[in-house]
């Protein structure tokens, strides 16, 4: 029994350096708060103010970990957009009596849009959490399939609110064309810091 604690803490150092493995970026030390990093590393990005609302809350386990703060940026945007996909989806049916032609084409379309864009950013995540240390082309090669899905999302995002274009204004137009927004502004961002991160790494 006396061996537990022992291994316990291997096994916690063991945790803390799987879950930080960016070594060859340790020489880089900002001598600022946790979430002073956040609102600095959004700055690279066309929405920071978007970007350090919807991150500053996981300062802690971000620190200054570029690698942590993609990572969580995707699982934000992948959160929205799924939020996002399912209000399309019951928008569908709610509306496929006596809808609008038009309004219910767009619709169907958003849907589509919009759940191609989770299995792309889903698929970015995953990537994220298996990359290998910066440096390697491996590593290149790992970061460039997260920015290629994450471009292709955001791509599926804009196509959704263009669809809409034709639309009658009203109150759905409005309501469907905001929350795409914002989810487009979501993945925008977290495709800058992974970017960001891609640039450092190489």
């Amino acid at each position: 029994m006396k061996s537990l604690p022992s291994i316990s803490m291997h096994f916690l150092i063991f945790l803390f350096f799987f879950l930080h493995p960016i070594p060859t970026l340790g020489s880089t030390v900002y001598d600022t708060s946790p979430t002073d990093y956040i609102r600095t590393s959004c700055s690279a990005t066309l929405y920071p103010d978007l970007c350090y609302t919807s991150l500053s809350g996981y300062a802690n386990p971000v620190q200054q970990d570029p690698a942590r703060l993609a990572r969580i940026a995707i699982g934000v945007s992948l959160s929205k957009a799924r939020r996002m996909a399912s209000y399309v989806s019951n928008l569908t049916r709610e509306t496929a009596y006596g809808a609008d032609p038009q309004a219910s084409a767009a619709l169907h379309d958003c849907f589509s849009n919009m759940d191609d864009a989770v299995d792309e950013i889903h698929g970015s995540l995953r990537q994220m959490r298996r990359l290998v240390a910066p440096g390697s082309e491996s590593f290149r090669f790992q970061m460039g399939n997260v920015q290629t899905w994450m471009s292709a999302a955001l791509t599926d995002e804009e196509t959704c609110t263009d669809g809409f274009e034709d639309v009658t204004e009203g109150p759905l137009k409005t309501e469907v064309y905001e929350r795409a927004e914002e989810v487009k502004k979501l993945t925008s961002n977290a495709l800058a810091l992974v970017n960001s991160y891609a640039e450092k790494g190489e």
